[in-house]
């Protein structure tokens, strides 16, 4: 028997046809080879190096990308506050184009071309400007100064007719204001430009004017051709999308601007009247002042637009801030109820809310412009978002509970053996 067994355990000599004897591989008894000596079970030649490469390969990936990420997000940062500028500008733009566009889509249906159209818009809007500025701008300049000159003593007059009236002990207004002509000439002295910084001043102003025009007027006048080029690169359904998209950002931006800026020419309209009626001065640009400040800040606007007329005629008479502030009281109510119901009909309805933290951060990421724009956006979103959103009804919870029926036919089941 030991003649007939190899020295190697699991290794078996078979006869071959030439006469030979080879050795074969016979399985343990689990069916599986047995492994070579000094190798792990389970272990497949070089496995290990390869698992490392592996390794290595998805880290330097990762690496790669991270820093790629890091960096891209640096240079839109630097990008961002570099353009930010600019790109409020657009968005200015973008909003006076579409504001002009239902006009400038009349004068398209009559058969004129859309670049005379846009071109007679900006004229006439341009000479609506100029004949203003010429029929009030020296009256409006004139008392814009005595304005700003009899501010602080205004201030005063109104803090001690409130503390000889209610018994208060409010700062005055010289007091919380503190202008004194050494502070008036040292204000002077630190913030009165030289001639080259008003030129440069003007200059820049200037451009960034005709710039925006020159964005209105190309977003107005070839805003068919934009968006055919940018529905061009899309398929046929999301065209659809991006023309739905398109016609809601014109009807709900634009609509909200117009319908600010007629609620605000009344509103100044009838507040200069009243003004020039009860005899309080410098109504001209209190009435501007009201008239936009209350229909473009939303929430805050309709308190501070009315403070201002309200100190200045209390410093005036006293009794002349009261009815200031009827008045005002009385016309919010006026138009909340008649002329904002009609002239609105059409646009979103923004909730205060909403309206007043999109202004703030309008404002810090664009400044002025992006507080003058934000709430537009966001009455575009919100139109996007209710076409193409989708509501649940709600399910009504039973304030008296289950049926009773339900409970006997439980506690029948209950009392059922098992």
């Amino acid at each position: 028997m030991e003649g007939a067994m190899n020295e190697d355990e699991g290794h078996a000599e078979s006869p071959t046809p030439s006469g030979k004897r080879v050795n074969r591989v016979t399985p343990d008894v689990a069916g599986t080879r047995a492994p070579a000596a000094g190798r792990p079970p389970g272990r497949r030649p070089g496995s290990g190096t390869a698992t490392r490469t592996t390794n290595l390969r998805w880290l330097r990936l990762v690496t790669v990308y991270i820093v790629l990420a890091i960096a891209a997000y640096q240079m839109s940062g630097w990008l961002f506050h570099n353009l930010r500028g600019f790109l409020g500008l657009l968005f200015l733009a973008w909003l006076a184009s579409v504001t002009i566009e239902p006009v400038v889509d009349w004068f398209e249906r009559r058969g004129l071309r859309r670049g005379a159209g846009t071109g007679i818009v900006m004229a006439s809007l341009t000479l609506l400007v100029i004949g203003f500025v010429a029929l009030f701008g020296t009256l409006l300049a004139d008392q814009l100064a005595q304005l700003l000159t009899a501010l602080p003593d205004a201030i005063s007059r109104v803090t001690d007719w409130a503390n000889r009236t209610f018994g208060t002990d409010f700062a005055t207004g010289r007091d919380l204001i503190k202008i004194t002509p050494e502070t008036v000439k040292d204000l002077a002295e630190r913030y009165t430009p030289s001639v080259l910084g008003v030129v440069s001043s003007i200059v820049g102003v200037v451009f960034q004017a005709l710039t925006m025009l020159l964005f209105v007027f190309y977003m107005s006048a070839q805003g068919p051709q934009l968006r055919r080029t940018i529905s061009s690169w899309f398929p046929a359904r999301q065209q659809e999308i991006i023309a739905t998209v398109w016609g809601i950002s014109v009807e709900k931006a634009g609509g909200y601007v117009v319908s600010r800026l007629i609620l605000a020419a009344v509103s100044a309209v009838a507040t200069g009247i009243f003004l020039m009626v009860i005899g309080v001065p410098y109504w001209l640009p209190l009435a501007i002042w009201t008239g936009v400040v209350s229909q473009f800040i939303p929430t805050l606007g309709t308190y501070l637009a009315i403070a201002l007329p309200a100190i200045i005629a209390a410093a005036q008479q006293p009794m002349d801030g009261v009815w200031v502030v009827v008045f005002g009281t009385a016309y919010q109510q006026v138009e909340n109820y008649l002329l904002h119901p009609r002239i609105t009909s059409r646009t979103v309805s923004i909730h205060p809310a909403v309206a007043f933290g999109s202004v703030i951060v309008g404002a810090s990421l664009f400044g002025a412009i992006g507080a003058l724009v934000s709430v537009p956006v966001v009455a575009v979103i919100q139109a996007i978002i209710e076409t193409y959103g989708r509501r649940y009804e709600l399910v009504q919870e039973d304030p008296t509970g289950p049926p009773e029926e339900e409970e006997t036919a439980g506690s029948d089941g209950e009392d059922e053996p098992g």
